[in-house]
Protein backbone atom coordinates (compact mmCIF):
# COMPACT_ATOMS: atom_id res chain seq x y z
CA UNK A 1 0.00 0.00 0.00
CA UNK A 2 1.44 3.36 -0.94
CA UNK A 3 1.16 6.30 1.39
CA UNK A 4 -0.35 9.65 0.49
CA UNK A 5 2.51 11.45 2.26
CA UNK A 6 6.05 10.45 3.15
CA UNK A 7 6.34 9.33 6.76
CA UNK A 8 7.30 12.09 9.18
CA UNK A 9 10.04 11.55 11.74
CA UNK A 10 9.26 13.74 14.75
CA UNK A 11 12.33 14.59 16.83
CA UNK A 12 13.75 16.96 19.44
CA UNK A 13 14.99 19.79 17.25
CA UNK A 14 16.75 21.40 20.22
CA UNK A 15 19.17 18.46 20.58
CA UNK A 16 22.32 18.19 18.44
CA UNK A 17 22.49 14.39 18.67
CA UNK A 18 18.77 14.02 17.84
CA UNK A 19 19.19 16.38 14.90
CA UNK A 20 22.14 14.33 13.61
CA UNK A 21 20.08 11.12 13.87
CA UNK A 22 17.11 12.71 12.09
CA UNK A 23 19.32 14.09 9.31
CA UNK A 24 20.89 10.62 8.90
CA UNK A 25 17.41 9.13 8.46
CA UNK A 26 16.44 11.78 5.92
CA UNK A 27 19.67 11.32 3.93
CA UNK A 28 19.16 7.58 3.65
CA UNK A 29 15.41 7.28 3.20
CA UNK A 30 12.05 8.74 2.39
CA UNK A 31 11.16 10.50 5.66
CA UNK A 32 10.25 14.11 6.18
CA UNK A 33 11.63 15.66 9.35
CA UNK A 34 9.43 17.52 11.81
CA UNK A 35 10.97 19.02 14.92
CA UNK A 36 9.01 19.37 18.14
CA UNK A 37 8.90 23.15 17.57
CA UNK A 38 7.38 22.71 14.07
CA UNK A 39 4.50 20.32 14.83
CA UNK A 40 1.19 21.18 13.26
CA UNK A 41 -1.96 20.89 15.38
CA UNK A 42 -2.96 17.77 13.41
CA UNK A 43 0.42 16.11 14.00
CA UNK A 44 0.38 17.06 17.67
CA UNK A 45 -3.08 15.54 18.06
CA UNK A 46 -1.74 12.16 16.85
CA UNK A 47 1.12 12.06 19.36
CA UNK A 48 0.97 10.84 22.96
CA UNK A 49 0.74 13.47 25.71
CA UNK A 50 4.37 12.84 26.69
CA UNK A 51 5.57 13.14 23.08
CA UNK A 52 8.67 15.11 24.06
CA UNK A 53 10.10 12.02 25.79
CA UNK A 54 11.19 10.41 22.52
CA UNK A 55 11.12 10.35 18.73
CA UNK A 56 8.05 9.32 16.72
CA UNK A 57 7.37 8.12 13.20
CA UNK A 58 4.04 9.26 11.77
CA UNK A 59 2.71 7.30 8.80
CA UNK A 60 -0.67 7.65 7.13
CA UNK A 61 -2.14 4.94 9.34
CA UNK A 62 0.11 4.58 12.41
CA UNK A 63 2.22 6.31 15.02
CA UNK A 64 5.38 4.57 16.20
CA UNK A 65 7.17 5.92 19.24
CA UNK A 66 10.59 5.71 20.85
CA UNK A 67 12.58 2.59 19.93
CA UNK A 68 9.90 1.33 17.58
CA UNK A 69 10.02 4.66 15.70
CA UNK A 70 13.75 4.27 15.15
CA UNK A 71 13.36 0.61 14.16
CA UNK A 72 10.63 1.40 11.61
CA UNK A 73 12.68 4.30 10.23
CA UNK A 74 15.77 2.10 9.83
CA UNK A 75 13.60 -0.51 8.14
CA UNK A 76 12.44 2.10 5.61
CA UNK A 77 15.93 3.50 5.08
CA UNK A 78 17.57 0.09 4.71
CA UNK A 79 15.08 -2.43 3.24
CA UNK A 80 17.62 -5.23 3.60
CA UNK A 81 16.99 -5.00 7.37
CA UNK A 82 13.29 -5.85 7.06
CA UNK A 83 13.75 -9.62 7.48
CA UNK A 84 16.06 -9.02 10.44
CA UNK A 85 13.53 -6.84 12.24
CA UNK A 86 10.69 -9.19 11.30
CA UNK A 87 12.59 -12.07 12.90
CA UNK A 88 13.50 -10.01 15.97
CA UNK A 89 9.84 -9.10 16.52
CA UNK A 90 9.08 -12.80 17.01
CA UNK A 91 11.63 -13.13 19.82
CA UNK A 92 10.04 -12.88 23.28
CA UNK A 93 11.28 -9.80 25.10
CA UNK A 94 12.64 -8.09 21.99
CA UNK A 95 10.27 -5.11 22.27
CA UNK A 96 11.28 -4.50 25.87
CA UNK A 97 14.97 -4.74 25.00
CA UNK A 98 14.55 -2.40 22.01
CA UNK A 99 12.88 0.22 24.21
CA UNK A 100 15.52 -0.11 26.95
CA UNK A 101 18.28 0.39 24.38
CA UNK A 102 16.47 3.42 22.97
CA UNK A 103 16.08 4.90 26.46
CA UNK A 104 19.76 4.23 27.26
CA UNK A 105 20.75 6.28 24.20
CA UNK A 106 18.13 8.97 24.76
CA UNK A 107 19.22 9.43 28.36
CA UNK A 108 22.81 9.96 27.17
CA UNK A 109 22.12 12.34 24.27
CA UNK A 110 24.29 15.10 25.67
CA UNK A 111 27.28 12.75 25.89
CA UNK A 112 26.56 11.20 22.46
CA UNK A 113 26.29 14.72 21.05
CA UNK A 114 29.98 15.15 21.84
CA UNK A 115 30.68 12.39 19.31
CA UNK A 116 28.12 13.16 16.57
CA UNK A 117 25.84 16.16 16.27
CA UNK A 118 24.33 18.64 13.86
CA UNK A 119 23.25 22.17 14.68
CA UNK A 120 19.71 21.92 16.06
CA UNK A 121 17.20 23.93 14.02
CA UNK A 122 15.40 25.18 17.14
CA UNK A 123 18.54 27.07 18.14
CA UNK A 124 18.90 29.00 14.87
Amino acid sequence: MSEAYPPRLVFDDDCGFCTWCANFAARHGDVDLVGFTELSPDQLARLPDDYEDCAHLLTDDAVYSCGEAIERTLERDFPELRPVFAALRTVPGYGTLRERLYRAGADRRAMLGNVVRDDPPARE
